[in-house]
């Protein structure tokens, strides 16, 4: 089976910057779309960014585009997410998430419960 965990969280001040990580492993990495979520404290969990299986392809939700950047390494079965010019709002348990290669995937990619697999989650928090 797929197992996903996250690091890299931790305490930044706002405009700064920070790269998370998640190491996949159990599976050939590319076999997944990877794909970034997050869920700020009181709030439900809110897509990120997903990248597809062989790192082809991006894409982002709205408050985070020109600011954050989802890439892979499928040689090391990790995937990234750089953040920067990062504001108080983004302030979140960040999950990491691996998404099945099925028929029209691409048309859920932002919908949690059509995702597989779950890391444990990794803090960050955007001082002010």
């Amino acid at each position: 089976q797929v197992q996903l965990v996250e690091s890299g969280g931790g305490l930044v001040q706002a405009g700064g910057s920070l790269r998370i990580s998640c190491e996949v492993s159990g599976r050939t990495s590319s076999s997944y779309a990877m794909g970034w979520f997050r869920q700020p404290p009181g709030s439900e969990r809110d897509f990120v960014a997903v990248i597809s299986g062989r790192g082809a392809a991006t894409y982002y939700a709205d408050s985070v585009k020109g600011r954050f950047t989802i890439s892979r390494d499928n040689s090391k079965n990790t995937v990234y997410l750089q953040m920067s010019r990062l504001k108080p709002e983004d302030t979140a348990v960040y999950y990491c998430a691996a998404k099945s290669l099925t028929d029209r995937y691409y048309e859920t990619l932002s919908v949690p419960t059509t995702y597989d697999y779950w890391g444990q989650g990794t803090q960050v928090i955007v001082a002010s």
